[in-house]
């Protein structure tokens, strides 16, 4: 029989969060996917039901669900310093990384190599997003004979989202009145969050297992909540009275401060529900940056690691860049600091919905009338990924203008390296950061060949 592994010390768990920050590439489907592989089929943190337990919530909560997953399980294991420590390291690399590609495309326009590397982490990326929707999927779908609502409840999240262009909000209200619905019709669908039980036997025990008792610092308390929100107001209230002070509720530091808190609470079905109230918002209303600048950060975004919301670092690097909120002298110095901002109030509210709400969660797994709507929601979000999976490849596999016949839009080099990524994942079982780099050096060696 496999042992039980032995407890996780913070630093142990630090060094984890640490190297997830840097390879939690592929978007919130495969950022979950490498979560799961590495939390619950590897090291046997969490079990299998608890994971998705903690992320059946997350997906219900405006903001990035994968880093707010990592902030979950990170809390569970090692209370508020270790939700804090989980999802601050899943943002910060992603910050980083993107103040010094945002400073090399301000300062420097296009580079070649880096042009080159982007060229083939794209259809690296699309593989990866693939490779998710098939692992997650056959982690919450059992056979349609067995679960038949829960596959109608995938297809028809697909086509509302991908056909239909429906609000992720409402797919998400539907599929919850759906499994509160099959909890009391037809409750042997719901039951069992699609299978879990068998596929988790074969990781043998988990240190956080279906049948662990809930830690002292997860069980719900009044006064802890209470300090909890007093707490989150004043890390909002602080930085927000510094900016105002500095200069102004009309300076662009504040009003990035107050746009972004807004824009986190509308964040539901991830970054690109979101990015239409951004657009609208930093392009449009306060012009901080050009619609073909938004639409390089998005580039940017999705072929760096950490949530793909992580464009909005971008937004704030250039807005404070064109405004120059430090004044021309500094103008990275400015630029950066109001990268720092956006982040900051993007994603405070994240923090505080699983501290504040995780002891509540805990205190349902198990209980059908709550786990059987998070089950249809989690199904739901399969369709949904795969809507996504469908979207990212058109958007890395096509181009040209419409007027141009199928076959000759067709980026036939980036659908090789697509291909041969998709292979290595689901084939060899290759690991996330071969792929990636693989196929980034494949892009750069082809783009400056002239091949691609």
């Amino acid at each position: 029989m496999t042992p039980r592994p032995d407890p996780i010390t913070f630093g142990e768990a630090l060094r984890f969060w640490f190297k997830l920050g840097f390879v939690s590439f592929g978007g919130p489907a495969g950022q979950i996917a490498i979560m799961h592989r590495e939390l619950v089929e590897q090291r046997r943190w969490i079990s299998e039901k608890r994971f998705l337990h903690a992320l059946n919530y997350c997906m219900l909560l405006p903001g990035p669900e994968a880093q707010q997953l990592a902030t979950y399980i990170g809390w569970l294991m090692h209370r508020t310093w270790g939700g804090i420590a989980a999802g601050g390291l899943f943002v910060l690399p992603s910050l980083f990384i993107l103040i010094g590609l945002s400073w090399i495309y301000v300062a420097y326009g296009s580079v070649p190599a880096i042009a080159g590397l982007f060229y083939g982490i794209k259809p690296a990326v699309a593989a990866l997003v693939l490779h998710a929707v098939w692992r997650i999927g056959s982690k919450t779908l059992k056979s349609p004979r067995r679960t038949p609502l829960l596959w109608a409840v995938s297809v028809a999240s697909f086509v509302a989202i991908a056909v239909a262009d429906i609000p992720f909000p409402w797919v998400v209200a539907c599929a919850a009145l759906t499994g509160w619905l099959g909890a009391r019709y037809s409750p042997a669908q719901f039951a069992g969050g699609g299978g879990h039980g068998s596929k988790q036997a074969s990781y043998g025990p988990a240190l956080i297992d279906d049948d662990t008792p809930t830690p002292e610092h997860a069980r719900f308390s009044k006064a802890r909540l209470g300090l909890i929100v007093a707490v989150g107001a004043l890390l909002w209230l602080a930085p927000m009275s510094v900016l105002i002070t500095a200069q102004g509720w009309s300076g662009t530091l504040a009003q990035m401060g107050w746009f972004f808190t807004k824009a986190a609470l509308l964040t539901f079905g991830g970054a690109y529900a979101v990015l239409p109230y951004v657009y609208q918002g930093a392009v449009e209303h306060f012009q901080w940056l050009t619609g073909p600048q938004m639409i390089d950060g998005l580039a940017l975004g999705e072929t760096t690691p950490g949530p793909l919301i992580m464009v909005v670092a971008f937004v704030g690097f250039l807005g404070g860049w064109t405004r120059q909120v430090l004044g021309p002298d500094a103008l990275f110095a400015g630029a950066a600091l109001a990268a720092v901002v956006v982040t900051w109030f993007t994603f405070l509210p994240s923090f505080l919905f699983i501290l504040a709400g995780g002891p509540l969660v805990e205190a349902t797994h198990g209980k059908l009338g709550f786990t059987a709507p998070l089950t249809a929601i989690t199904a739901a979000v399969v369709g949904v990924i795969a809507s996504l999976a469908v979207f990212f490849l058109a958007h890395v596999l096509l181009r040209g203008g419409p007027g141009a016949t199928l076959l000759a839009r067709i980026d036939w080099v980036a659908a090789l390296i697509a291909t041969a990524a998709a292979l290595a994942l689901f084939r060899f079982k290759a690991g996330v950061i071969p792929v990636i780099a693989s196929c980034a050096i494949a892009g750069l060696v082809l783009r400056l060949a002239g091949v691609a």
